[in-house]
């Protein structure tokens, strides 16, 4: 048995790692937010946002995976960088950019008397990371793509 998930994991490595890693940082997530919180969250686990960025990491150990298998001069390789600096990017700078104009509308329609609207739910406010977030999601995917 233990050959044939040892041989499943081989097989589609670049498929079960990011993934093994996205599902690591999460359920770190919502642990640590049950232990901060004394409540369980089971959204955590889908969320977006918080330390540190899954994004990043998943990102981060495919490029570093197929830098190991095909060289950094493969064209394969630029692909993914490309992707990882984009996919980091938009963490920090755009999804966060977001995540601050969601936290001040639900300020605004909060308000009393400041605005009419009727509002069914909240805005989700953590969508993005911080620079330092992001930068702890890439060393953990760097340290993940070497060891596999």
């Amino acid at each position: 048995m233990f050959q044939g998930i040892a041989n499943f994991i081989q097989n589609y490595k670049y498929i079960v790692v990011p993934f093994g890693v996205w599902f690591g940082i999460q359920l770190f997530k919502l642990i640590y937010d049950l232990i901060v919180t004394k409540k369980f969250n089971f959204k955590r686990i889908l969320q977006a946002g918080g330390m540190p960025s899954s994004h990043s990491a998943v990102v981060v150990a495919l490029t570093t995976m197929i830098a190991k298998a095909q060289g950094i001069n493969s064209p394969l390789f630029g692909v993914s960088l490309i992707f990882s600096f984009v996919v980091m990017y938009d963490a920090a700078g755009v999804r966060r950019a977001a995540g601050k104009q969601a936290k001040l509308l639900n300020k605004i329609v909060e308000t009393p008397g400041l605005t009419g609207l009727q509002v069914s739910e909240r805005l989700v406010e953590v969508l993005g990371h911080t620079p330092v977030q992001v930068f702890v999601g890439a060393f953990i995917g760097l340290i993940v793509g070497f060891i596999f």
